[in-house]
């Protein structure tokens, strides 16, 4: 006889890209699936010496405060200042990677059918921690430049959200980033109905084309109500898991309570090595190899889908960020099509993931990040090859196309693959 679970885990969603895992590990496969930096990208001699140097302090072994490490906070808002975000040390919370910071925000802010409102696609790692919160999830319909202010003003007033989730650079999946003049425009429909803004931004110093985007967390209309989460996974190594949280004080006291009951702090070990590896390596020379080593192979992806996708396939052409959101016309099914790509040794994640109520089954996110051309190039052979073959198989339950995003015209950032 099988014990009761609590019932908040009836709507929890398992990950699909973590489910992938264990599938695309085996040898021969390339995958397309998670968000994985390019392992040789990381500088493991200059860690190697920033974790010796931490070391020779035996405090880095001890417990420490929930708040985090002091150093790595003062090193963290002079960075975050350099984005145009103001910090302090008060004003900064260290975290077991970001994705702790979205399961403390949500523990923090939302009772059980409280309403979150999100753009779509969203990242799915973010929908597990609504669901975990027992939230209303309602999406917000957009466009190339992001979600749609008009959109978010009468949904927020029929709705009354508790809180907004974006990832307004280089979005986890779709790679779009909203344009300044719609950040105006969200920050003005935020202020105005009174609710949070949980800005999501582990992509930031991604950029390969373009000027940099400041933060929304940054307009002074939002100063009350902005919540800005970020990440060394991307730029420095994720297996550290350091992420951080900037929230307004009066929240960021309870929110350092809850964390308290979650891990009491994170790991001292890693956090000392980040402030020593922050304080003598030259982080931007690195951040710049990554950028010019990421947009040769954003470069070679976008060069190499018009060859293999089938006429009428769209795809977001990202200024910065990791990924691509390709769209196959018609019935296309990416969940169906995913074992045959697999048979062919290649895996992507099906779109229908990271989308709230009926999907879009016809999309699916790439990531251009882990590998190098010649092996993006024959791993997207392959999946030429499974979308053929898949084409030809019979697929049941497939539901018709719904445009996530309509192309009305081409620009900059979105681009149809052909006419």
């Amino acid at each position: 006889m099988s014990l009761p679970l609590a019932r908040r885990m009836d709507g929890v969603t398992s990950s699909p890209v973590r489910d992938l895992l264990a599938l695309t590990a085996r040898p021969g496969v390339i995958s397309f699936a998670g968000g994985m930096p390019a392992p040789e990208l990381f500088d493991v001699d200059g860690l190697r010496a920033a974790f010796d140097r931490a070391l020779a302090d035996k405090s880095a072994l001890q417990y420490s405060p929930t708040e985090g490490n002091p150093r790595l906070r003062e090193l963290l808002a002079r960075r975050l200042a350099g984005r145009g975000l103001p910090a302090t040390v008060d004003d900064l919370l260290i975290t077991t990677g970001s994705q702790q910071g979205l399961q403390l925000l949500s523990t923090a802010l939302l009772d059980p059918g409280a309403t979150v409102l999100v753009e779509e696609p969203v990242y799915l790692s973010a929908l597990q921690c609504f669901q975990l919160a027992e939230a209303r999830i309602v999406p917000v319909p957009g466009d190339s430049e992001g979600i749609d202010p008009a959109a978010l003003d009468e949904i927020a007033a029929r709705e009354r959200p508790s809180l907004l989730y974006l990832v307004p650079t280089f979005s986890n999946p779709s790679g779009r980033t909203i344009s300044p003049s719609r950040r105006r425009a969200l920050a003005d429909v935020i202020a105005r109905h009174g609710f949070w803004l949980v800005e999501d931004d582990p992509y930031h110093e991604l950029r390969y084309r373009g000027e940099r985007e400041e933060p929304m967390s940054a307009r002074p209309e939002l100063a009350e109500r902005a919540i800005y989460l970020g990440s060394f996974s991307k730029v420095i190594a994720p297996g550290m898991r350091l992420g951080w949280l900037r929230a307004p004080r009066d929240l960021l006291r309870r929110v350092a309570i809850l964390k308290q009951a979650s891990d009491l702090h994170t790991s001292t070990v890693d956090q000392a090595a980040a402030a020593e590896y922050l304080a003598a390596a030259d982080i931007d020379a690195h951040v710049r190899k990554l950028c010019a080593t990421y947009r040769v192979r954003r470069d070679a992806m976008l060069a190499e889908l018009p060859a293999i996708t089938p006429p009428g396939t769209t795809w977001t052409d990202p200024d910065g960020g990791m990924f691509v959101w390709v769209t196959l016309p018609g019935a296309a099914d990416t969940d169906s099509l995913l074992p045959e790509a697999l048979r062919h040794d290649v895996a992507f994640v099906p779109g229908s993931a990271f989308q709230v109520g009926e999907p879009d089954r016809s999309a699916l996110r790439l990531t251009f990040a882990t590998h190098a051309p010649e092996t993006i190039a024959e791993g997207l052979r392959r999946l030429g090859k499974a979308l053929s073959q898949g084409a030809s198989r019979p697929t049941a339950g497939t539901r018709p196309r719904r445009d996530a995003f309509p192309i009305t015209r081409t620009k900059p950032g979105w681009r149809p693959s052909r006419s």
